[in-house]
């Protein structure tokens, strides 16, 4: 087996949300495997999934005990790798389905925001070696010591698919979701926002930790770490994505984030000059009506904070200074 054939992919809840969307991904593993490639295969539990089982166990009890809803909250994933290594068998493709603690994804004993610490992964090279797809339970792992199964946290998928290519020295790790990549703006929020072809892995880490939901903040601190390249693209077209990585350059403004606390929008400009931006972005916002003040800053990032209700004129305004008067739109 040649490791540099390995492609790792991962897709998200919608990717896999119910027997069509499944479809969908096994033809397109296929697609990978026809090709050539060893393919690897992580996966979210399908839809809201997730979502309904915390609301059981809210039904259930008030304070539900860690360790279980880790025990309850896996079985999410454990339905969608199971469905779709059987949609790869139906087309032919040899394919088999791995937990995170079958795939030897070690974690830490945290309950609920399991930290990886290794991955033996002796039953995925195997398999690989066999000439089959291996699909993997994301979002979760075995602390060794206890043998007890645990959970990476919300957006915990990400992280396993980059730590598995970390692993298998894969070029690059795919994460398949149902937008185009990333954004220099929500574009629910920006509709003129448009889609990076490349980001560093700082301005990537800034902008997810400032409420940019495409990427979970400790996928991208893995992948930093490791030096995987994560490409993020779509899992319902074939167009490019956004490549995460070190080789990206220095963005003079790389995008902005959004998030809301209480009655508080936040809205974060990432990139090397955001704080020479954020004093003239607050005086327009202001002579537009808007009540922007100043937030949170360090090196890559300033903070302006406005009223929840003016969050998207603001996003607008701010994305228009930085992105849109200077490209003559």
């Amino acid at each position: 087996m040649s490791l540099m054939s390995v492609v790792v992919q991962k897709y998200g809840g919608t990717s896999v949300a119910d027997p069509v969307r499944i479809s969908a991904v096994a033809d397109r593993v296929t697609g990978l495997r026809e090709s050539g490639h060893d393919c690897v295969v992580v996966v979210s539990a399908m839809g809201q999934a997730t979502d309904e089982l915390v609301s059981l166990a809210a039904q259930i009890s008030d304070e539900p005990d860690p360790r279980e809803m880790d025990m309850l909250l896996t079985a999410g994933e454990r339905v969608s790798m199971s469905l779709l290594a059987m949609a790869l068998q139906a087309r032919g493709v040899p394919a088999v389905s791995y937990t995170g603690s079958q795939a030897g994804i070690h974690t830490d004993s945290s309950h609920g925001e399991a930290r990886i610490t290794k991955i033996t992964g002796e039953r995925v090279r195997d398999s690989l070696a066999d000439g089959r797809v291996v699909v993997i339970a994301g979002f979760q792992g075995v602390d060794p010591s206890t043998r007890e199964i645990t959970t990476l946290g919300r957006g915990g998928s990400d992280t396993s698919a980059v730590a598995l290519a970390a692993m298998l020295d894969a070029p690059e790790c795919e994460i398949l979701t149902d937008v185009a990549g990333v954004y220099t703006a929500d574009p629910r929020q920006v509709p003129s926002a448009f889609k990076l072809d490349a980001i560093g892995y700082d301005d990537m880490l800034a902008l997810a930790e400032s409420g940019a939901a495409v990427l979970k903040p400790h996928s991208v601190t893995y992948a930093k770490d490791t030096g995987v390249a994560v490409h993020v693209r779509s899992s319902f077209d074939h167009s490019s994505g956004t490549l995460v990585s070190a080789e990206t350059g220095d963005f003079e403004i790389a995008g902005i984030a959004h998030e809301i606390v209480g009655d508080e929008g936040r809205i974060t400009v990432v990139g090397s000059l955001a704080g020479e931006k954020v004093d003239g972005l607050v005086e327009s916002l202001v002579g537009a009506g808007i009540d922007g003040r100043h937030g949170e800053k360090s090196d890559r990032m300033a903070q302006i904070r406005v009223h929840v209700e003016r969050i998207g004129d603001a996003m607008r305004s701010i994305h228009r200074e930085l992105f849109e008067t200077e490209a003559g739109k």
